[in-house]
């Protein structure tokens, strides 16, 4: 086979022509989006899940009027709180009071960057990925003491207090929890007991996913650390302030706790940054404890059947094709 030259120039002149590079420079935004629509999608589905399950339990109707079966009340929210006024504490801080409810979201986002939906379909597959995660959300109850400051409210800064102590209480646990799994990755692979000052902990959420998936359903980690998962569960839902860990919010107390001043959109991104870090919690719960996206329960083909494999790794490789 003979390679014409003259070919092989013209393509790598076409390829760092600078019109090249402004479209490359367009195309790596892809992954990124890609990301913030599962995210919104999968914050739309907890909320209606949560109206829904809640309805039955309290023998409710639940939302039914917005879209089928309700399923466009989320966005009808979401459009009602971004229309309405946002009032300002006359009294209050008002830089602090509009920068918290921006830390609590952010924070939560940038979490999502270490989670693999695939093999190659993850932002980025860090060797500090889990811990990255706790470092990060361990910034977002700075975000919430600032609101309850800002909103020069006792109330507020009661619930301020709070959610800091609270967030700061649970994340030793979680992080115990973290550290026991990646000890024992690194056990698994030199087999032998590795110290944290003789190497580096391998904590790489792709690398926890792929040694759960070497035995299958009976690989995961949750049968080799039911005590852990518990503890990981229950920090996970103190972390989301979620029942029976809603102290902060206390409604029969604190009103709202540091929530009582806002409205409008910055009342809306508390509630987006709630069901955020619910998601990615649950996300982080099925990494490290029920074998991430290998779905390998018995005589349920379910990947298989739609083909969820093929194409997650059709996805990922385009994605990791763009980011390098």
């Amino acid at each position: 086979m003979i390679i014409d030259t003259t070919e092989v120039q013209t393509i790598n002149s076409f390829s760092t022509s600078g019109f090249f590079k402004e479209v490359y420079g367009l195309i790596w935004i892809i992954p990124i989006l890609t990301l913030i629509l599962e995210i919104t999608i999968g914050v739309l589905v907890i909320v209606w899940l949560e109206r829904e399950i809640s309805a039955a339990i309290q023998q409710r109707i639940g939302p039914e009027y917005a879209g089928p079966l309700g399923i466009l009340q989320a966005i009808a929210d979401g459009t009602k709180l971004l229309l309405k006024e946002d009032l300002l504490p006359s009294r209050g801080d008002i830089r602090l009071f509009s920068v918290g409810p921006s830390i609590a979201v952010i924070s939560v986002l940038l979490s999502y960057l270490v989670i693999p939906f695939g093999y190659r379909l993850v932002l980025a597959d860090l060797g500090i990925g889990v811990f990255l995660w706790i470092a990060i959300s361990s910034i977002a109850p700075i975000g919430l003491l600032m609101s309850g400051y800002g909103s020069n409210n006792k109330y507020s800064f009661s619930g301020g207090l709070r959610a800091a102590a609270q967030s700061i209480s649970y994340e030793i646990p979680l992080t115990l929890c973290v550290l026991s799994i990646s000890l024992r990755l690194e056990i698994g692979r030199n087999d032998q007991v590795v110290l944290p000052y003789d190497s580096d902990l391998d904590s790489s959420t792709v690398d926890i996913v792929e040694a759960q998936s070497k035995y299958g359903f009976w690989g995961w980690n949750l049968w080799r650390q039911p005590i852990g998962f518990l503890v990981f569960l229950i920090s996970s839902l103190a972390e989301c302030e979620r029942l029976p860990f809603d102290l902060p919010e206390a409604e029969e107390e604190l009103v709202a706790g540091y929530q009582t001043e806002y409205s409008g959109i910055k009342y809306a991104l508390f509630y987006l940054a709630s069901y955020l870090n619910l998601l990615v919690s649950s996300l982080f719960v099925t990494v490290l404890y029920l074998g991430g996206w290998n779905f390998s329960i018995p005589y349920i083909p379910i990947p298989e059947l739609f083909r969820i494999n093929q194409m997650a790794g059709i996805f990922g490789m385009t994605i990791e094709s763009l980011l390098h």
